[in-house]
C-alpha cells in the first residue's frame, strides 16, 4: 500500500521494521569508509613524503580491490550469512588500519589492494537489507533517504579524516578510522539486518547466471557506471576550473552547496508520487553538467551546480531501486555486489579521464566529455531496454523498466 507523496512517504518507509535501525547504523558505518580515501592521501603525502602521484597510485588500488571484492563478498553473504562476512572482513580492516601506518611506502600500496578487496561493503550490504526489508513499490522514498545518508556522511567523513591528519597526524587519523571500523561493524554485527527474505531460506539452487543477468541488468549496471562517471567528472573538472581561475579558496563554499542540491533533490524524488525510469534520470545528469563549461567565476560555478546536483541523489536511488527490483533472492548479495562494483569503476573511470582532459585541454572540455557520457549511455541503454522489449514476444507482468 503506497503512503502517499511527501513526508507521509518518509514517516511509512522509517516505522517499518528494522529500517530506522539499518538507515541509523549504515550513516555510522559509512562515515570511516567516506574518510578512508582522504585519509591514505594525507598519510601518503604528509608522513611518507611520496607526493599525491604516489597517493593516486594507492588509491587506485584500494578502489581496484573494492570493484573486485564487492561482488566476491555479496557472494558469501549469499552462501554463508552476513555475519560470516562480517567477521572476515572487520578483521581485516582491524589489521590493515592498525599496522598501514608504520608499513614503507611499497608494503602499502600492496595491503591497500588486499584492504580494498576485503573491505566491509556497507554500500551494498545497506542496500541490499533495504531491499529486503522494504516491499518493492515502496522502495523508492527508502532508496532516496539511503542516498541522502551517503551524501551527509560524504560532507562529514572527509572532513573528520582530513582535520585529524593535519592537526594531530595521518597516524592517529589511520587508528581512530580503525577504531570507527570496529565500532560500526559491531554494531552492524548486532543488529544483523536481513539480506534474503525469509521465505526464501534454503528454498532450493540458485539460478543460472543467463536467466537473471540478461540486457535490462546490463542496462542498469551500465546506467550506473554512467551516472557517477558524470558526478565525479564534473567534480574534478570544478575544483580543476576553481583552483586554474585563482579560486581555489571557494571550493568548500561551492562544494556544500552542491551536498546541499543533492539533499534537496534526493528528498523531493523520494517523497514524490511515482519513480522516473533510470536512462531518463542519467540522461537528465549528463545534460545537466553540460552548461558548468560555461562557468568561471565562483558564484557560477554554484549555481550552474544546482541542477546538476538535484539530480545526483535520485539517480543513484533510481539505480539502487531498479537493480533491487531485478536481482533474485538467492543472488541477492551477488547482484548488489555488482551494483556496487558499478559505482566504483564509474569513479574509477571519471578521475583519471577528467584529469587528463583538464591537463591537455581545460575543465571546460573534462566537464562536455563526462556529460555527454552521461547522455550517450542513456540513449544505449534505452535501446537495449527496446531491444529485450521486441525481443519478448510475451513479457512478463512483473518485468521492471531500466
Amino acid at each position: 500500500m503506497d503512503a502517499g507523496p511527501g513526508l507521509n512517504a518518509y514517516r511509512a518507509i522509517l516505522a517499518l521494521p528494522g529500517v530506522g535501525a539499518v538507515t541509523a547504523v549504515a550513516f555510522l558505518a559509512r562515515l570511516p569508509a567516506s574518510a578512508g580515501a582522504i585519509t591514505l592521501t594525507l598519510h601518503v603525502v604528509l608522513t611518507l613524503d611520496e607526493g599525491y602521484a604516489a597517493a593516486g597510485v594507492v588509491g587506485a588500488a584500494a578502489t581496484v580491490g573494492m570493484a573486485i571484492g564487492a561482488p566476491l563478498l555479496g557472494r558469501l553473504v549469499d552462501r554463508r550469512g552476513l555475519r560470516t562476512m562480517l567477521a572476515l572482513t572487520l578483521s581485516v580492516q582491524a589489521v590493515f588500519w592498525g599496522v598501514a601506518p608504520l608499513l614503507p611506502y611499497p608494503a602499502l600500496l600492496a595491503s591497500a589492494l588486499l584492504g580494498g578487496l576485503l573491505g566491509v561493503p556497507v554500500y551494498s550490504v545497506t542496500r541490499q537489507s533495504l531491499a529486503v526489508l522494504v516491499p518493492e513499490e515502496r522502495r523508492r522514498p527508502a532508496f532516496a533517504l539511503d542516498s541522502m545518508s551517503v551524501e551527509l556522511s560524504y560532507m562529514v567523513g572527509p572532513a573528520v579524516g582530513a582535520l585529524l591528519a593535519l592537526q594531530a597526524s595521518s597516524t592517529a587519523a589511520m587508528w581512530v578510522l580503525g577504531a570507527g571500523w570496529l565500532v560500526a561493524g559491531g554494531a552492524l554485527v548486532l543488529l544483523n539486518p536481513p539480506t534474503r527474505a525469509a521465505d526464501s531460506a534454503g528454498s532450493g539452487p540458485p539460478p543460472p547466471v543467463r536467466q537473471w543477468f540478461d540486457l535490462r541488468l546490463l542496462g542498469a549496471l551500465l546506467a550506473t557506471t554512467a551516472g557517477v562517471t558524470v558526478i565525479f567528472g564534473t567534480e574534478l573538472s570544478m575544483i580543476a576550473g576553481l583552483q586554474l581561475g585563482g579560486n581555489a579558496a571557494w571550493i568548500p563554499l561551492v562544494n556544500a552547496v552542491w551536498c546541499v542540491a543533492s539533499l534537496v533533490g534526493g528528498f523531493v524524488y523520494g517523497a514524490a508520487r511515482s519513480s522516473r525510469p533510470l536512462p531518463l534520470l542519467v540522461g537528465c545528469l549528463g545534460a545537466a553538467a553540460l552548461p558548468v563549461a560555461l562557468a568561471g567565476s565562483w558564484w557560477s560555478y554554484a549555481v550552474l551546480l544546482v541542477p546538476v546536483g538535484l539530480l545526483i541523489a535520485p539517480s543513484m536511488a533510481a539505480s539502487a531501486e531498479t537493480v533491487s527490483a531485478l536481482a533474485p533472492e538467492h543472488v541477492r548479495g551477488l547482484v548488489t555486489g555488482l551494483h556496487g562494483s558499478a559505482i566504483t569503476l564509474g569513479a574509477t573511470v571519471a578521475t583519471p579521464l577528467a584529469g587528463l582532459l583538464v591537463d591537455v585541454a581545460s575543465p571546460a572540455v573534462a566537464v562536455l566529455t563526462v556529460g555527454c557520457t552521461g547522455l550517450g549511455a542513456a540513449v544505449l541503454v534505452w535501446l537495449l531496454g527496446r531491444t529485450r522489449g521486441e525481443a519478448c514476444a510475451t513479457p512478463s507482468a512483473g518485468s521492471q523498466p531500466i
